[in-house]
């Protein structure tokens, strides 16, 4: 898939408005999805969304590799195909392709962009992280999201550095300066956007697991071309604000727009570098 068919742009800054107008079709897309394993056919040169399935960790702190599955998978590049005029892969029916990939299947040099979730819950495998690095070597790009507190942090910490020892690939701190905060959307802060049970449930808190998650962090692992590689998203869920647009309507006033534009700018960053 070629970057610039890809990414024959259309942009409209003032978009993510309209999102509002076309809550109610979020609430349709993604119940009975069955899981779909990604196969040589389904890369048909638009843009597909690649979610990685991995293993748990006995000494994580999380849910497993399937939270925000399938909605988010889905919503993410039915709002991408919204507000760009990016190609976005669908089946027969209209209906957004999205899949499965496991680490060490060769369908994972396919993807150009891979996402993970509940990251504090991974247990990574010699051969898994030997895939992985080939694969970000290669110019792929992970984004990790959704794990919470210094434990969390602590373990995807060691597993990721399986993959990209510390010594040579240091994470550090995304700054707000950074290209990937304005590829489009000029975005001022990193949004913590908790879980939606959590949000209800707290009557609007934020912060999944109190003082040690206070603030939302972007943090990044650059090549040696200064290239992001690996952008990890800490204390906060920007899979939620995809997978659950249509479940609360303040909800999503509340986080859609930021998450969808910072998710817009990933998408832009990761294809064009």
């Amino acid at each position: 898939m070629s970057r610039s068919r890809l990414w024959r742009i259309a942009w409209c800054a003032a978009a993510l408005p309209l999102l509002v107008a076309s809550i109610s079709v979020a609430q349709r897309r993604g119940f009975g999805t069955p899981i779909k394993m990604a196969t040589r056919a389904d890369f048909d040169g638009a843009f597909l969304f690649c979610r990685i399935a991995f293993r748990g960790n006995r000494y994580g702190d999380g849910g497993n590799w399937s939270v925000d599955y399938p909605r988010a998978d889905i919503n993410f590049p039915f709002r991408l195909s919204e507000l760009t005029t990016t190609l976005v892969s669908r089946d027969s029916h209209g209906e957004i392709n999205h899949v499965i990939v496991r680490l060490t299947d060769p369908e994972l040099f396919h993807c150009p962009f891979i996402m993970m979730t509940e990251v504090g819950n991974i247990y990574l495998d010699e051969d898994e992280a030997t895939a992985l690095r080939t694969y970000l070597l290669k110019g792929g790009f992970l984004w990790a999201d959704d794990f919470w507190g210094s434990r969390a942090w602590a373990l995807w910490a060691n597993e990721i550095g399986k993959v990209l020892p510390v010594k040579e690939y240091l994470p550090v701190d995304l700054p707000l300066s950074h290209e990937l905060f304005h590829m489009l959307y000029d975005i001022h802060r990193v949004p913590q956007i908790p879980s939606i049970n959590f949000w209800a449930g707290t009557g609007g808190g934020t912060s999944e697991r109190g003082f040690d998650s206070a603030e939302a962090e972007a943090r990044a692992i650059f090549d040696d071309r200064g290239r992001i590689m690996v952008l990890m998203t800490h204390n906060t869920d920007f899979g939620d604000a995809f997978e659950r647009e249509g479940d609360n309507y303040q909800y999503f006033l509340t986080f859609a727009p930021e998450g969808y534009a910072f998710g817009v700018n990933t998408l832009i960053y990761s294809m064009t570098h």
